[in-house]
């Protein structure tokens, strides 16, 4: 099998309609039924649940937990949440895999966490592709997909899209079964 990937010149928000129109054509011509998204506003996220309205695909908006800013502060937009899910799509607003109890611990005692270290031994690979292992996670935990199927995780740096990833899916607590099988798109 040969696949084309998609290396954009630089991160950020502009690459997202090309990562979206990768998901929608990886939908239609290899049958994936499974597209995890991180969205923080639900920008993002509405428009891949536009894109695939119609397609029957599962589609999974993992946002910030609240709070996540700030006490009671919730950065998704609830009109974004509405349409999203009127288009048929779900979201997950959860604890950040990597970033929870253990970022707290670091800061107020100076050491590293086995998270910690995990969160930065995927960067390695990109900011977009440690996100999109923590959502597929997340998402496999809060019962919004199956474990062990290949799945489209689509995820960015800081603010749009520009990371798309084939997954083998897996619980956290089943973290070294998840397996990132292909890289389609990500910025070099």
């Amino acid at each position: 099998m040969k696949r084309l990937v998609e290396y954009f010149d630089k991160p950020g928000p502009q690459n997202t309609q090309a990562c979206v129109d990768i998901v929608s054509k990886l939908v239609d011509d290899e049958g994936f039924r499974d597209v995890i998204l991180a969205s923080t506003s639900g920008e993002t996220g509405l428009t891949a649940a536009r894109k695939l309205q119609g397609k029957g695909v599962n589609l999974v908006i993992v946002a910030h937990s609240a709070g996540f800013l700030g006490p009671n502060q919730d950065q998704f937009s609830a009109d974004a949440h509405q349409e999203i899910t009127w288009l048929g799509g779900h979201i997950y607003k959860g604890t950040i895999l990597t970033h929870s109890l253990e970022t707290a611990l670091s800061k107020e005692f100076s050491g590293s966490y086995p998270t910690i270290l995990i969160a930065n031994t995927l960067r390695r690979l990109g900011q977009g592709i440690k996100v999109c292992c923590e959502i597929v996670m997340e998402a496999v935990d809060g019962g919004l997909v199956a474990e062990g199927k290949e799945v489209l995780a689509v995820a960015g740096t800081a603010k749009g899209a520009d990371t798309v990833a084939i997954i083998k899916s897996a619980a956290s607590k089943r973290f070294l079964d998840l397996y990132v099988s292909q890289i389609v798109a990500k910025p070099r």
